[in-house]
């Protein structure tokens, strides 16, 4: 373990967190056939479906920021994208992937989805339910910016349907906040959560980053603090990473060190430390690990359908401008560039960039990296699904996170260790291929 730690002492550039597999770098245009003949079949039986909705609007761009947002569109562009979103789902609506299935989640990401206003969520609202309505889903995610949201705007996503309300809080400090280029202030995060709280929605989601810049022990303690003051549903923390078209690395590269002196991000050490105080505190008023970034409060209560079904092999239509979507086994992501996904929706046609077809190999790795990341594999899932027992196919990695006190093996469970989990993702690559170990994620 002593090795692994001292390689990972400073944040450097680059993705640390391990969304998918293979890595995207290996996702081509070369293989948008495949893509293309996995949506014109009819889907895997007993596969769920789930819809994830790209609004890339956002007030300001975070500076640890790697999504594809925009700050500059006026309102008449807003509705020109929002026209385009609802034909994209209108065309997967008539794809033969479909096959009758209902929606089991919807999840609506960003950028800041709570950047629309009321009207505009109430008719993109309208207009996506006549193609794939989701009134029966388990599950609807609304990622919010607290200063983007007034009581009428929280109304509207009641009335949406929105079961979990996420709120990007990442700190609670306003110089933090504002070194770090988020739009919002403290006070707004207090009326925000106030008035979703008055409205009852089901689940209330607080976003926190541990390791942002100008962050300490002491501003960190109080995070913590007041997030369990405000007694949210459920807390997720991410651990601060530097992805190579940031704000913050594209200075670095800029300056040509490691660490510009213009500010400093905590070291991977500190932020695991952080993290591990929050559990802490977290878990002694009540909440338990969800996975290794979410604590919640009641674990029959506070459920993460989009996660746990996709983490487990569902379909997804990812759309908006550079979404990712996963379909009968090939891996998809939408065109990354404004006018590209404009101009294609408006021809009719899906804005589909890169694919990559996952062989069953794959597949098993990918359920079983992500997985992982709950804190625990069930060894009889993937003997059931895959014909495969992990313990025995993946021995060498599994001893290997075993003597390094990252995980213990039993029968039918592996379950991480507390070190474990807060190296979670730095862990993952133990199982790739051959051919995907130290290659650039992206």
């Amino acid at each position: 373990m002593a090795t692994m730690e001292a390689s990972q002492e400073k944040t450097g550039l680059g993705n640390y967190f391990v969304a998918n597999y293979p890595p995207f770098s290996f996702w081509k245009p070369d293989y948008l056939e495949a893509a293309r003949s996995a949506l014109n079949s009819a889907p895997v039986q007993g596969t769920p479906l789930g819809l994830y909705l790209h609004i890339p609007f956002c007030r300001k761009r975070c500076k640890f920021c790697y999504f594809r947002v925009y700050t500059d569109k006026n309102a008449r562009e807003v509705e020109t994208y929002l026209d385009a979103l609802a034909k994209e789902v209108e065309l997967y609506s008539r794809l033969p992937i479909v096959g009758g299935r209902k929606l089991l989640y919807v999840y609506f990401g960003g950028g800041t989805p709570s950047f629309l206003s009321a009207a505009q969520l109430r008719g993109l609202t309208d207009r996506l339910k006549r193609f794939l309505p989701w009134d029966g889903a388990e599950e609807v995610t609304f990622e919010c910016e607290p200063g983007t949201l007034q009581q009428h705007k929280l109304e509207a996503l009641k009335e949406m349907g929105v079961t979990r309300l996420s709120l990007g809080v990442e700190n609670f400090d306003d110089k933090i906040l504002g070194e770090n280029g988020r739009a919002h202030l403290s006070g707004e995060i207090y009326r925000a959560y106030g008035w979703a709280r008055d409205l009852k929605f089901d689940q209330i989601n607080i976003d926190l980053i541990a390791g942002m810049v100008g962050e300490n022990w002491d501003n960190w303690k109080e995070c913590v603090r007041k997030t369990i003051e405000l007694n949210p549903d459920s807390v997720t923390i991410y651990q601060m990473e530097l992805p190579f078209n940031t704000v913050y690395s594209k200075e670095i590269r800029v300056i040509g060190g490691d660490e510009p002196a213009s500010f400093t991000v905590a070291d991977w050490p500190t932020k695991r430390a952080w993290v591990s105080y929050a559990i802490d505190e977290l878990a002694y008023v009540g909440y338990e690990v969800s996975s290794a970034y979410t604590m919640v409060k009641d674990r029959r209560r506070c459920r993460f359908v989009y996660r746990d079904v996709l983490w487990h092999g569902a379909d997804m239509f990812g759309t908006g401008v550079a979404s990712f979507g996963h379909a009968s086994g090939v891996h998809m992501q939408n065109v990354d560039s404004w006018e590209e996904y404009v101009g294609l929706l408006e021809k009719g046609e899906l804005p589909l960039n890169r694919a990559l077809p996952v062989a069953r190999e794959q597949r098993l790795i990918r359920e079983m990296i992500l997985q992982l990341k709950t804190g625990r594999l069930h060894v009889p899932y993937f003997r059931q699904k895959f014909d495969t027992n992990i313990l025995e196919h993946f021995a060498a990695g599994f001893g290997k996170l075993a003597d390094e006190g990252f995980v213990s093996v039993g029968a039918d469970d592996v379950e991480l260790t507390r070190t474990g989990l807060l190296n979670v993702d730095r862990l993952l690559p133990t199982f790739f291929e051959p051919q995907y170990c130290g290659t650039r994620y992206t």
